[in-house]
């Protein structure tokens, strides 16, 4: 056989080879490729808001949703909680407690939340009460502090320290630094101002004041003259000026002045908190007692925020009581969704056992009732300042020993 006819039978051999391979591979089920993994992101956590954003109260609301905002911007660029953004939703609850129902309403029914910050009104968070009850949503607000809250409810807790301290705070001070035994009140018909009324003039009797004559006023009144003269005629030894913003107590510091009444001064820490109000009332302020949850200058989260919240919205963060917080609420209810995930009853259970957890305030633990540990200090107000307060202390010439 000569080397063509080889060839050409080699060349008859392959072919047959490569077509019956085809054929056999053909019948086969086609082998996958490889490919890598598609990467699913986690689906969104939205987070609901409730609080004041339109009326006096708003000078509250505004700062707190920037503060949010913050925090939550914050947290979703480090990744969210396992992976998930946190979207917030915002609702006007107007400090009051119509509204407050509605927001709730609305954010547990509509949006599907699981876990609302807030009220920041304690008349807020009452009224919200019921609807996170019955939506099994967790309630977590960083500024209502009325003792009306405390073990209400197993969906409410706070990380702001019940107003039964500012109140029996303020009572101690005036009975026992001033001397004074006929304090009177002039309160705003709110939850918050009640707290305190309620905490103020039980610990002021007790310690054996007379009893705590109070005017009350709805949020509408603008006009105090009538109720401040009222209170005048019974020459008392200091007024406790309790309202919820500082737009109300700004105008009966203003009408006490035209009224040309020297009287002490007691104000709620509304009044501490806003710098406006402390300025142009700087002289019927002078040396009137508040009590107020402070802030420590030293806390490094504290300063983070300051410096960041000016950053981002080119102003000095207002009421930094209450902005630090807020802004620690937002970290903890981040902490709780990473720990127990997106279950309003495992978050607000969790909640309740938050121990020396650092933030922006300080050191925060939460007691099984729902309340904050801690709570206000006294201070004094001097040149439109305040100021923690000093007890005054008696020199003797003869022996050198100082006395309180």
């Amino acid at each position: 056989m000569n080397t063509t006819v080889k060839a050409i039978i080699w060349v008859v051999v392959l072919g047959v080879v490569a077509w019956a391979g085809y054929a056999l591979l053909g019948s086969q089920p086609a082998m996958p490729i490889e490919e890598a993994a598609a990467v699913v992101p986690a689906e969104p956590i939205k987070i609901g808001f409730m609080g004041p954003l339109s009326g006096d109260s708003a000078a509250y609301g505004e700062p707190m949703r920037n503060i949010m905002d913050l925090a939550i911007s914050e947290i979703n660029a480090a990744g969210g909680v396992n992976g998930a953004q946190l979207i917030p939703i915002y609702e006007d609850a107007k400090c009051n407690d119509k509204d407050a129902t509605a927001a709730a309403q609305k954010l547990v029914t509509i949006d599907g939340v699981k876990v609302i910050l807030g009220g920041f009104c304690s008349s807020e968070s009452l009224a919200a009460i019921p609807v996170a009850e019955a939506g099994q949503v967790a309630l977590f607000s960083p500024a209502s502090s009325s003792p009306d809250l405390t073990g209400k409810s197993r969906f409410f807790s706070r990380n702001y320290p019940s107003d039964a301290a500012q109140g029996k705070v303020l009572a101690d001070a005036a009975y026992t630094i001033k001397k004074w035994k006929n304090v009177v009140m002039i309160q705003e018909q709110l939850d918050y101002p009640l707290g305190i009324f309620n905490a103020f003039s039980a610990a002021f009797e007790q310690l054996g004041g007379k009893k705590v004559v109070k005017e009350s006023f709805p949020t509408s009144t603008t006009n105090f003259r009538s109720m401040l003269s009222k209170l005048k005629a019974m020459k008392p030894d200091a007024i406790f000026v309790n309202a919820q913003t500082p737009a109300a107590a700004d105008r009966i510091l203003k009408q006490i002045s035209d009224l040309k009444w020297k009287v002490g001064i007691i104000v709620n820490d509304v009044v501490a908190r806003d710098v406006k109000t402390l300025e142009t009332n700087k002289v019927i302020l002078e040396g009137a007692f508040v009590a107020e949850f402070g802030t420590d200058i030293n806390n490094a989260k504290f300063q983070n925020l300051l410096a960041s919240y000016k950053v981002k919205y080119g102003i000095d963060m207002p009421f930094q009581s209450y902005g630090q917080t807020e802004y620690d609420a937002v970290y903890i209810v981040r902490d709780a969704l990473m720990a127990v995930g997106n279950d309003g009853a495992k978050i607000a259970d969790w909640l309740k056992t938050v121990t020396n957890w650092e933030g922006a305030s300080g050191s925060v633990t939460i007691s099984a009732d729902g309340d904050r540990v801690g709570g206000h200090v006294l201070k004094v107000i001097k040149g439109g300042i305040v100021e923690l307060y000093a007890m005054p202390v008696a020199v003797d010439a003869a022996t050198t020993t100082v006395r309180e």
